[in-house]
């Protein structure tokens, strides 16, 4: 049964708003909620990007039965690895046991903040590899003594670990990072409905292995479709950059130059807008049709964000369980 789930997008809320947010998720029906974690939003218009971490503590003690996961912390920059692990377990205990640790090579957006230059993909992928081991090591409880390429660990420790171990998702986004990760860890993360992504995990896992956790932004309007359009294009033109590029670039000024171009025409067609059902569904239909069993939606624009989950209760949620049990 394909899942669906919740973005608490730190970019465009305040952080007291994403955890009133969170707890109307739960009750709307939701099945899991994911976090962004950036320093920086995209574009200057989104306004927001609050820490992830001290809003997710908060969120757990406002809902009950929701799952939570980072959606993605990158652990080789910002953060170490041990306190990346120490957040994880301390998340775990308060949410008891219903958290998950999305984890990714990041983007120079967030991770330039510390002055330690934006190294390349290759050697992202060497940091968050080495992240994996402090990480796993950690969770396993006991000291963990670490000399890497990369990292170093002197006799760290988790002190509070919670009976149900943090399962790990890794994003991937081709078959570089998956024949890396997937032997790694539980849960595959992508943005794309790409089949092959998924079929290339589980044969890189060596058999059907966990979940596969997509996201798709939506911009619903109880109005008019144009109205959807306009915020779309306002808050999430950046989105159709495509990861290999936004991943370099290294600031909003940045973003508002990659994308002085794209129209609100351009936008519309990669994010389903409007107060129709339908066209979100059929956007989102494309993950589980590619084989992702977990679905996270964005919704665009803090102050649809009320009426989006009434939205999604009634109509939404009914509309996507009954397509994609249809299709299965």
């Amino acid at each position: 049964m394909t899942r669906f789930g919740y973005t608490l997008m730190t970019e465009q809320s305040s952080p007291a708003s994403l955890v009133q947010y969170a707890a109307r998720a739960e009750s709307a029906g939701f099945d899991f909620e994911v976090s962004s974690d950036h320093y920086f939003p995209w574009l200057d218009e989104q306004g927001h990007s609050g820490y992830a971490w001290a809003m997710l503590g908060a969120v757990t003690q406002v809902t009950d039965q929701v799952e939570l996961m980072t959606y993605v912390t990158c652990p080789i920059l910002r953060y170490h690895p041990a306190v990346v692990a120490q957040k994880a377990a301390t998340m775990q205990v308060l949410s008891d046991g219903r958290f998950t640790l999305g984890l990714g090579s990041g983007e120079n957006l967030n991770e330039h903040v510390v002055g330690r230059g934006w190294p390349s993909v290759d050697a992202r992928h060497e940091m968050l590899d080495e992240a994996l081991d402090i990480i796993t090591s950690l969770f396993d409880g006991g000291y963990t003594t670490f000399d890497g390429k990369h990292f170093r660990v002197d006799s760290a420790k988790l002190w509070d670990l919670h009976e149900r171990r943090v399962p790990i998702g890794v994003a991937v986004s081709g078959p570089q990072s998956i024949s890396k990760f997937a032997p790694r860890v539980e849960h595959m993360i992508a943005v794309e409905p790409i089949a092959d992504l998924v079929t290339g995990w589980d044969a890189a896992a060596g058999g059907e292995q966990g979940r596969k956790i997509g996201q798709i932004p939506v911009c619903w309007d109880p109005s008019s479709k144009d109205d959807a359009v306009a915020r779309a294009h306002q808050q999430f033109r950046w989105f159709g950059g495509g990861w290999k590029v936004n991943a370099e670039l290294p600031g909003t000024a940045a973003f508002a130059g990659a994308t002085q171009f794209v129209k609100p025409d351009d936008v519309a067609q990669s994010i389903p807008c409007g107060p129709d059902v339908d066209p979100i569904v059929e956007a989102v239909s494309a993950f589980w049709d590619a084989g992702f069993t977990d679905i996270a939606l964005v919704q665009i624009g803090d102050e649809s964000q009320d009426d989006f989950l009434g939205f999604a209760e009634k109509e939404l949620l009914p509309a996507l369980r009954e397509a994609s049990e249809s299709n299965h």
